[in-house]
Parts: C-alpha cells; structure tokens; sequence
C-alpha cells in the first residue's frame, strides 16, 4: 500500500557514482540519490560495467558542482 507521503514527495533521482583506488582503477559502480561515504567515490554521468578494473575515462566524470556558502552583507540605513 503506498503512503501518502511517496504520492505527495517527489522522487530524488537517483546518480551515479564509481569507486577509484589509489591507481585510478574503477572497483565498485553504485547508483543512490546521495552520495556513498568514504573515499574515492566521485559522480560519474552514467554506469558502465565495463569500467570495472580498468581507469575510468576522463570523459566519464559528471561535472562537479559547488555549492558557495552565501556571506551576508549589511544593508545600508
């Protein structure tokens, strides 16, 4: 039975993820709407198994984006 909740929040897509070694070799792909834990992983712009134990092609990497903490300025009187 589906809740009310799942009707009324929208789904968090779901990204991409690859786990490099210290060589740069792919050893786990995984796919969640957050981020895994740990070092290593970065976002990548789809799965691809064939990736596994091989470097992971610099075309690969999904662009980072950066979130810039905002400062606040004082409003002039």
């Amino acid at each position: 039975m589906f809740s009310l909740r799942a009707l009324l929040a929208p789904a968090r897509p779901l990204r991409s993820f690859a786990l490099l070694d210290n060589h740069g070799l792919c050893r786990a792909l995984r796919q969640s709407a957050q981020a895994p834990l740990g070092a290593g992983w970065v976002e990548v712009t789809q799965i691809n198994p064939s990736w596994l134990q091989h470097p992971l092609p610099a075309s690969a990497r999904a662009a980072q984006v950066t979130a810039h903490a905002q400062t606040g300025k004082a409003l002039a009187a």
